[in-house]
């Protein structure tokens, strides 16, 4: 087969959770360890660290293994859903996979997939497993799907673990409420491995207590350690100060990623990267300076906060549940502008009224339709988003709503483009 067609195949013979949604989620790691135990579980053969959390996992994720790769060491990043290419899921030093190696891994596969029939993600988490295993990286990173107590990426023996921010999301599948959610996100705690908590939530922070209680497994609150304050924000990089509270050691860097949320993931990455070094992968002052001023070129990140033109503003931003729509209405707060055009898409199995509620209601919104099957219509979110005060009009396709977007809009408006990963995924500038 050729790559193409290996897509193809693979997208129609397996249950894909985010273009068919909660069908596609399976309640256990069964599927995932037969397709380890088939490639002679590469997952015993590499180091790694393990990231969970609702929002925070992804930015963390590239973070860490851009510092990493900085620091010499042969660095793995397994990361999803990918916004342009598949590709982008498994990356080795910053370098996607091979379109050759999937479909070598298909045909290799096969008769396995077929018979064990797992989701397109268990599928592609032991394709990275396999990837990193053969490629013999130092460490890899490795980024929780969904959830984490029944991950696919569950079935590691990270050196460290992660969690980022607590808040709603996938509720149908994960529990109504944070302490709900926490505990599945804590279900990546492993016995006696360290686990660093990004941002202290004083609602979840027992649920962390204890389970890392139970597996007797150090737990770290990462602003016990450290303090971090942005100190100032240009066109392409966030400025930050920081103190190790332990001897009062002061540095200052530069991040490339623009969210003022990242004070938070930065505070977790920084814990995981001392920890590290007492665990055999020392970095120096000048590789952590280096991995996190150019991380999105290091490591590939897109869509987070990215600045796509200016006069006027174009931004996109992949948040997308209560917390992550939060944190972009504090960041358009700190920008000035005439007029905020909000251009909008949302999918149609969640939980919308707590996030509609957060939005503007002074913005003019053009509600959009993402090409996959979870979508919800732009012409019902429309209607949705009027009960919520919200007021604008429907443009079905993606980059039309944007283009018009732009039509509408002076140099001195801010266009914010987002509400989905899909909406970002499908802009044709990013």
């Amino acid at each position: 087969m050729t790559y193409q067609e290996t897509l193809d195949y693979l997208y129609s013979q397996l249950p894909m959770y985010q273009r068919v949604g909660a069908v596609a989620y399976k309640s256990d790691l069964k599927n995932t360890l037969a397709l380890c135990e088939a490639l002679g579980n590469p997952q015993h053969r590499f180091k790694s660290v393990h990231i969970a959390g609702t929002n925070g996992k992804g930015s963390s994720s590239h973070m860490l293994a851009a510092v990493l790769q900085s620091a010499g060491y042969k660095t793995g990043l397994y990361t999803s859903p990918h916004l342009k290419s598949f590709t982008e899921r498994i990356r080795i030093n910053g370098q996607e996979i091979e379109a050759q190696f999937v479909v070598d891994f298909v045909e290799e596969m096969k008769e396995t997939l077929e018979e064990v029939k797992p989701s397109f993600f268990e599928m592609t988490v032991a394709m990275a497993f396999k990837a990193f295993a053969e490629a013999e990286v130092d460490i890899a990173v490795i980024e929780v799907g969904l959830g984490g107590r029944l991950d696919s990426t569950n079935v590691i023996q990270p050196l460290v673990s992660l969690i980022t921010n607590i808040s709603y999301d996938h509720q149908n599948l994960l529990g109504n409420t944070l302490v709900e959610i926490a505990g599945e996100k804590a279900g990546i705690i492993k016995s006696h491995t360290p686990v660093v908590i990004s941002e202290y939530q004083e609602e979840v922070a027992q649920v962390f207590q204890k389970k890392a209680a139970e597996c007797e497994a150090p737990l770290y609150f990462a602003r016990d350690f450290y303090q971090v304050h942005q100190t100032d924000r240009s066109l392409g990089a966030s400025h930050f100060a920081m103190e190790r509270k332990a001897d009062g050691a002061k540095l200052h860097f530069t991040l490339d990623l623009l969210g003022a949320y990242q004070e938070k993931n930065i505070l977790g990455v920084l814990k995981v990267v001392e920890l590290l070094a007492g665990l055999g992968f020392p970095v120096k002052e000048e590789a952590l300076q280096e991995g996190l001023a150019h991380c999105t070129q290091i490591s590939g990140l897109k869509g987070r906060w990215q600045v796509i033109q200016q006069a006027p503003w174009l931004v996109a931003d992949t948040g997308h549940n209560e917390g992550g729509i939060r944190t972009i209405v504090q960041q358009l707060g700190e920008y000035a502008y005439e007029k905020l055009y909000m251009v909008i898409g949302m999918v149609n199995d969640k939980k919308l009224d707590q996030v509609l509620a957060l939005l503007p209601k002074e913005a003019h919104y053009i509600f959009c339709t993402a090409k996959i099957p979870r979508a919800l219509p732009a012409k019902e979110l429309a209607q949705l988003a009027a009960t919520f005060g919200l007021q604008g009009e429907v443009v079905d396709d993606v980059n039309a709503a944007v283009a018009y977007a732009q039509q509408v809009a002076n140099t001195k408006d801010f266009i914010f483009v987002g509400g989905s990963t899909f909406v970002v995924a499908e802009l044709d500038d990013l």
